[in-house]
């Protein structure tokens, strides 16, 4: 087992990328279960299940298996965190952007544990919750960054696609994290609170998902102008692929939001849309890359100064 970290072939570090992708989309899935399943107290202390035992007893029910068990996942993010960043530490040549990526999303599963303490800690306060789903999302997003990074030869140089395109690009990555950013309001003045006893967070819920809303229209314009401007400048298939699907992403996304908002925010449609949310940060991310193509430099002729123009790869 030890055999291939010591010298990771490129299929084994992009399999524990992927891996890192899926578990931490998944422990958002998983967290969203126990808030739907009213467990988020469960286990009512932290780092402790109850002050006296790490582990839930009898009384605290199905809950507290449940929360407890979402607990546990937490130490498979870490396991995936660091074979993922031992693979890529290990992998040669080595990969300086894929080494930091690797680094920061090792650092960043504790960091997330201690903010799902505290959520714990403040009785599930609303904006705590919040904080801790959008930590989540971050890692989703440099865990999709570092995908495409193990698509990419060692040699390859960033090569950016024309201003306009970069720009809008970005834009739309902004616009997508404002939009799940009033989502996580939108869920924290609902009634999924996680516990019966929770207090929300007093906001109008009807003015906040109209904001959300807004914004979601706001990202698919900003997407579909994207995928016509990678079109028009002849980007190339990575990228008018990686348009396309975040196109289909939110169109996906949206029509579950609005099927749960009409018809009273049903557990499963909930947790359908939380998946969604997650795989919509990691669809964004590659979208957004995608402006910033790799190119291997073509090595210089023989008697010629500035050599050859750069030959492009295929990203990812």
């Amino acid at each position: 087992m030890i055999g291939p970290f010591r010298d990771p072939t490129t299929r084994f570090v992009r399999v524990w990328a992927w891996t890192s992708l899926v578990a931490n989309i998944g422990i958002i899935v998983t967290g969203g279960a126990v808030r739907l399943t009213g467990s988020g107290l469960g286990c009512p202390t932290w780092p402790k299940c109850t002050t006296e035992s790490f582990v839930p007893h009898g009384e605290l029910g199905w809950h507290g298996a449940i929360e407890f068990g979402n607990r546990l996942l937490t130490w498979v993010l870490v396991v995936v965190a660091i074979a993922t960043w031992v693979a890529v530490k290990q992998w040669r040549p080595r990969r300086t952007r894929a080494f930091r990526l690797a680094t920061i999303i090792a650092f960043g599963i504790p960091a997330q544990a201690v903010v799902g303490g505290i959520t714990v800690l403040t009785d599930l306060n609303s904006w705590a919750v919040g904080i801790h789903l959008a930590i989540s999302g971050v890692l989703v997003s440099l865990a999709s960054a570092l995908i495409r990074e193990t698509y990419h030869p060692a040699d390859a140089v960033p090569a950016p696609l024309a201003p306009a395109a970069v720009g809008l690009a970005w834009l739309t990555y902004a616009a997508m994290w404002v939009t799940v950013m009033i989502g996580t309001v939108v869920t924290g003045a609902g009634p999924h609170a996680g516990d019966p006893d929770t207090a929300r967070n007093g906001l109008d819920p009807v003015a906040i998902t109209q904001a959300h809303a807004d914004a979601v229209f706001l990202t698919i314009g900003l997407s579909v102008g994207l995928l016509l401007l990678y079109r028009a400048i002849g980007a190339g298939p990575t990228a008018v692929t990686a348009a396309t699907a975040l196109v289909a992403v939110e169109l996906a996304q949206g029509l579950i939001g609005f099927v749960q908002y009409a018809t009273d925010l049903p557990e499963i449609l909930v947790g359908m849309h939380l998946l969604g949310a997650g795989v919509l940060i990691a669809t964004t991310t590659w979208a957004t890359l995608a402006a910033h193509p790799r190119t291997i430099p073509a090595p210089a002729s023989p008697g010629s100064a500035g050599g050859s123009a750069p030959a492009p790869v295929a990203d990812a």
